[in-house]
């Protein structure tokens, strides 16, 4: 069956029949706004993101459902860079002619188990027809209290770096998706990515961090916008970045990659704060307890900029470019 066979209005109702509201919807799909509730005494945290065909994602690199998973997971992971808890999601589709409905129903499926796993109702959004292209944005809604909100303004001088789980396998894993040469537990990271959003709730509630944010952009560029909020700088030992196993037995360490991916390499969906030296004991139980590990990458310094070194001292200075939409090549 094609969605012109079923019509908008059928497609909205399929999207209406499978997903199940959690506590605080007043009204969800089917009137022309929701109504939803937040926990009282807690702010509002919204974040958007728009994924693009051909720019985000390409449809033959990728099942629907997976694809469905990642288009809510980049969102997931913004609320948990703020130590948000996510409540309600908003997903807006622009759909080429001919698409199938089999695709869009797994497409569906694979975002709704995604919301279901961490509690986010689905409460609405938008349908078009696309004349390039398949587009998919999502809106989604968290909450968390005024005084837990982690922002990337508070690193302090002598506060450690730390990141979240192992970085380069989101871009190991484009790499080979281009070359088309790979298994799938070296391309699992950068198609199926996990939101670290039990790690960033628990570092807000014991309010560990004095800065986060997630690593979609790179370490480096990442980084660089916690130090410009915070106006410091930082030094970070490259030999300290966590690698996976899978990555180690992939990539040379004397290929030029092996360095730039975990460094520059985006849509990690790791999580990278600043601390306390004294907090990191807790910041380590607490990732035990979401599943994951924290390893300490470097320390904030008073002096401005970014230096990049080895384990021996000697500075690393590879250009790092995080990826930019607008830039000219």
């Amino acid at each position: 069956m094609k969605l012109s066979d079923l019509g908008e209005f059928g497609f909205i109702n399929k999207i209406r029949e499978k997903s199940h509201d959690i506590s605080g919807v007043m009204l969800g799909i089917g009137d022309d706004a929701a109504a939803t509730s937040i926990t009282p005494g807690m702010a509002l945290l919204s974040t958007s993101d728009l994924l693009t065909e051909g720019v985000h994602f390409r449809l033959d690199w990728s099942d629907p459902v997976t694809l469905g998973r990642k288009s809510l997971s980049v969102n997931l992971s913004d609320i948990a860079a703020m130590g948000g808890i996510p409540r309600y999601a908003l997903l807006s589709i622009a759909v080429p002619a001919g698409f199938s409905m089999e695709f869009l129903s797994s497409f569906i499926d694979g975002f709704l188990q995604q919301a279901e796993k961490y509690s986010v109702s689905l409460i609405g959004g938008d349908t078009s027809a696309s004349a390039s292209g398949f587009f998919i944005s999502v809106t989604l809604l968290g909450e968390q209290y005024p005084d837990r909100i982690v922002r990337r303004s508070g690193a302090c001088n002598g506060d450690l770096v730390c990141v979240s789980g192992t970085l380069g396998d989101s871009a190991l894993g484009l790499d080979l998706l281009k070359s088309g040469s790979y298994s799938k537990e070296q391309v699992i990271k950068h198609l199926d990515p996990t939101p670290r959003v039990e790690l960033g709730t628990l570092l807000a509630e014991l309010k560990i961090p004095t800065s986060m944010i997630d690593i979609s952009d790179g370490l480096h560029a990442d980084l660089g916008h916690i130090l410009k909020a915070s106006a410091k700088g930082a030094k970070i030992c490259i030999d300290n970045t966590p690698l996976s196993d899978i990555f180690r037995n992939s990539v040379s360490k004397n290929s030029p990659d092996y360095y730039r991916f975990p460094l520059s390499g985006g849509e990690e969906y790791e999580l990278l704060f600043t601390l306390h030296p004294s907090r990191l004991k807790d910041a380590e139980e607490a990732a035990a307890k979401a599943g994951t590990s924290v390893s300490v990458i470097g320390e904030i310094t008073e002096e401005s900029g970014l230096f990049l070194a080895s384990a021996d001292g000697s500075s690393y200075s590879a250009e790092l470019n995080c990826y930019d939409h607008f830039a000219l090549n």
